[in-house]
């Protein structure tokens, strides 16, 4: 099962060092509170955050600044509101408008022992069960019912794998090596 505690951007064999929580809309009110869209699988650890960084390109990790949360709230569906401490204005608020709200890697939700990140997905070689090589994930289409992998390879070109059970049988990121179920009729003749 894959965990995007950390959409967007991130989309590289590298790993990132920041995992996206949220994107700021714009600002909200005028103490400088932000109205940010939740990208994360885990929501409710909104609450409890103490420590984010903000920046328009999470891959730039020199151009993200450190900010503290005075406090963290549902407001509706996938929006939430923020309050940073040193963003007291609707001005300073403004200054955030389309940017990411992020943790640290070392902050992120730990998985369980079948999860994997989205980002560790990426660059994988992908292997039918029968030893065929389809090529490499270069891309995830988040769908909303499941996930699906990008293969580009030289023998089939690209190849969309949907990331269910009984298609996706191993995903092994030491190994670099994702193992796969080929459906009948997913790949050209």
């Amino acid at each position: 099962m894959n965990r995007s505690d950390s959409g967007g951007p991130e989309k590289k064999s590298s790993r990132p060092q920041f995992l996206i929580l949220a994107r700021v809309l714009r600002p909200h009110g005028v103490r400088g509170d932000l109205s940010v869209q939740i990208v994360t699988d885990f929501p409710e650890r909104m609450v409890s955050l103490d420590l984010v960084y903000v920046g328009a390109d999470p891959d730039k990790p020199h151009r993200m600044t450190e900010h503290r949360v005075t406090w963290a709230r549902r407001a509706k569906n996938d929006q939430w509101l923020l309050h940073l401490d040193d963003v007291t204005s609707r001005d300073d608020a403004e200054r955030f408008r389309s940017q990411y709200i992020c943790v640290s890697l070392a902050d992120a939700v730990p998985l369980e022992e079948d999860e994997v990140y989205l980002f560790q997905v990426i660059g994988l070689e992908v292997r039918s069960t029968d030893g065929e090589t389809l090529g490499r994930v270069t891309d995830v289409i988040e769908t909303g019912a499941n996930d699906v992998y990008v293969v580009r390879g030289e023998a089939y070109g690209e190849v969309l794998i949907p990331a269910i059970a009984g298609v996706v049988l191993n995903i092994d990121v030491e190994a670099g090596l994702m193992t796969v179920q080929v459906p009948a009729g997913l790949l050209p003749d």
